[in-house]
């Protein structure tokens, strides 16, 4: 049993949003919950109960009640959410009119922008008008190409106040990657900035925004936000128009915000699409309002006073979860750049001067803070700083201490995962609990995780598929294009009926808590045990000479064979020593099964555009097999690093 990191205080507990559902709950259903798990324990066993719940805590707003808050609990997948239900998405991130301030962007070299709650209404509605009056309806759907700017919230909001579905992909995406997404959705309008910054650096947007017009012909207007540049030059693009041109002119405006049902359409998210055409995953009105609510109220623990930020694009399925916040009237802070530059410590600045509360970001970019050592405690004042959220990929125990040590003592880390595919988490943040290293604090409410063994019975204290047993709101309506529902019943219910399994290999601890070991679809088996990646990457990327790494399976004499690729940091070199220490390393912190039978430095480990090792793309490289849409990664041509190596042919 190990010591935990941190644990809350009385008076944070006393005055948690957790606290006060737990009183609601005892109140309303003559329950005698007093812990988080007695109150996760009963959340999935009275699923109506909790959701009907989480619904009134969070204060929803709806034109018409729902008659029923599931049809069937024991469906999956089919269960129907809020039947009866009229509700409108945008109009419940607009609830608040006054004067405190919505949103704050802050970008590379510039002055920060500041839009108040009744500003945010004003400028959604003068878009909303506009929408209306080109003929948007609902069911249209609206493609942002858009930096993670204000003018990306509004359009999002302009059209889904309308009922229209928003889907968006971030402007360092790749014109094959943008068209293999929004090219199987055919928008009417797509929204995109003239450019945006990276480094310091300003890229253009416009070039292949004319490229994927070509291929778009469902889209009748394009809307250009000037992000880089005061007058961007339009005119290679056909029914282009400046945003300031295109959004009314008329001052006072009310939004007439569109009823629809709880099952409408909201987003239309992807998957990465690295071994195969992205998945297009249809996601619902109601189901993702109150299931970002739950996260963001009770698990989060947010509220009015809060400065939330996220480091994310609006590629990420994050940004849609953070631009929730605004359900609760709390301030977001966007950013939209390089997370280090001019250097690492620009986003705690940032944190500084906008008294963030409550800061997410990627387990890559903690590990990246540690590596470079950076120490955030020494440099900013953190005072307001309660949250750090870390989501992506695993985050190390070394990252966790990390934290702790450098950052500030007095803080709950809550790592988080989830997926695109429910546009939230199946384990992240408790508000009531302690911290402990290299731990998920516990699963989400409502949401019935399990670990299952290679027989699919659910284990406490060993390794597993992660499973969920019960439905749960945020599921994807559908996909699209999939009029049988075969493709979806193939992503998540072929292997255990009425089950959803994830696709990640997690152990769920004694203590409630959830240890994640990456995707389960990349776990080796060497011998036959099954083996996940993260446990490798825990003991290696501790090593000063190894800036990362991606370990891989390869088929190998009727076998698999563990292989291990290192970048090393700068100045490193590689040699039999180094390979000693980290298959030492290896054996005497995992297991012998753990060490790789071959070490191979390479310059380069490829990413996806939202900071995910492509283990499955290296192994597709080494075995001679296709990679698809490789626009999803941010450094596709890493991948040529691995083709055809001397090292894997013995």
């Amino acid at each position: 049993m190990s010591t935990p990191l941190w644990t809350p205080s009385a008076e944070r507990m006393a005055g948690a949003n957790m606290t006060r559902f737990i009183e609601v709950i005892n109140q309303r259903f003559g329950q005698q919950i007093q812990t988080y798990s007695e109150l996760h324990q009963w959340s999935i066993q009275h699923l109506a109960d909790f959701w009907d719940a989480v619904f009134a805590f969070t204060e929803i707003k709806t034109s018409t009640a729902y008659s029923s808050v599931i049809d069937d609990p024991a469906k999956m997948p089919g269960a129907q959410w809020f039947t009866g239900a009229r509700m409108n998405f945008a109009e419940n991130l607009l609830r608040f009119r006054d004067d405190r301030p919505a949103l704050v962007f802050r970008g590379e070299d510039r002055a920060p922008e500041r839009l108040s709650y009744n500003e945010l209404y004003e400028q959604v509605a003068g878009l909303a008008h506009s929408l209306r009056a080109m003929g948007i309806k609902a069911g249209d759907r609206i493609a942002g190409f858009m930096p993670n700017i204000p003018q990306t919230v509004i359009a999002m909001l302009a059209a889904t106040s309308i009922g229209a579905i928003w889907s968006s992909c971030s402007p360092d995406f790749g014109i094959k990657g943008v068209l293999d997404r929004l090219g199987q959705i055919e928008p009417r309008v797509l929204f995109c900035a003239n450019g945006y910054s990276y480094s310091g650096k300003k890229f253009d947007s416009l070039g292949r925004v004319a490229q994927i017009i070509e291929k778009l012909p469902t889209v009748e207007k394009v809307v250009v936000t000037p992000f880089t540049e005061a007058r961007p030059d339009l005119s290679a693009i056909p029914q282009a128009v400046v945003w300031d041109d295109f959004v009314s002119s008329e001052r006072g405006l009310t939004i007439e915000f569109e009823q629809v049902p709880a099952s409408h359409p909201l987003y239309i998210m992807y998957s990465s699409g690295t071994t195969g055409l992205p998945k297009c995953m249809v996601q619902g009105v109601g189901g993702i309002l109150v299931h970002h609510l739950k996260e963001l109220v009770l698990h989060t623990d947010l509220s009015r006073d809060d400065v939330i930020f996220y480091f994310t694009t609006c590629g990420w399925m994050m940004w849609n979860w953070l631009v929730s916040s605004l359900a609760t009237g709390s301030t977001v802070v966007l950013f939209d750049g390089a997370p280090f530059h001019p250097d690492g410590g620009f986003l705690w600045k940032v944190a500084q001067e906008e008294g963030i509360t409550v800061f997410g970001t990627s387990a890559k970019y903690i590990d990246t803070l540690e590596k470079q050592g950076i120490t955030p405690k020494d440099q900013f004042d953190l005072s307001a700083l309660r949250t750090i959220c870390s989501t992506g990929s695993p985050l190390s125990v070394e990252n966790f201490e990390y934290v702790y040590r450098e950052v500030k003592t007095d803080v709950q880390l809550a790592s988080i995962a989830g997926g695109t595919d429910l546009n939230g988490c199946f384990a992240l943040g408790n508000p009531l609990g302690p911290v402990y290293p290299g731990e998920l604090q516990c699963r989400g409410l409502g949401m019935d995780v399990h670990a299952y063994n290679d027989r699919g019975e659910s284990v406490v204290g060993q390794q597993g598929e992660l499973v969920c047993r019960a439905p749960f709101p945020s599921a994807p309506l559908y996909f699209w294009n999939d009029p049988t529902g075969e493709k979806y019943h193939r992503a998540y219910f072929d292997v255990y009926p009425n089950t959803w399994r994830h696709g990640d290999f997690i152990e769920v601890t004694e203590r409630g808590g959830v240890v994640f070991y990456g995707r389960s679809d990349a776990t080796l088996n060497p011998g036959g045990v099954r083996i996940g990646t993260a446990e490798i990457y825990r003991q290696v990327e501790g090593l000063e000479a190894i800036a990362d790494s991606v370990v891989v399976g390869q088929d190998w004499q009727g076998d698999v064979r563990v292989i291990l690729f290192i970048k090393l940091a700068d100045g490193c070199g590689f040699d039999d020593d180094l390979a000693a220490r980290i298959k030492r390393l290896i054996r005497e912190n995992a297991s012998p099964r753990h060490v790789p039978a071959k070490i191979i430095p390479v310059e380069d480990i490829p990413y996806t555009i939202n900071m995910k090792k492509v283990e499955l793309a290296v192994r597709n490289v080494i075995h001679g097999l296709p990679v698809e849409n490789k626009d999803a990664l941010v450094n596709p041509q890493a991948l040529d690093l691995y083709r055809d190596l001397p090292q894997l042919k013995s």
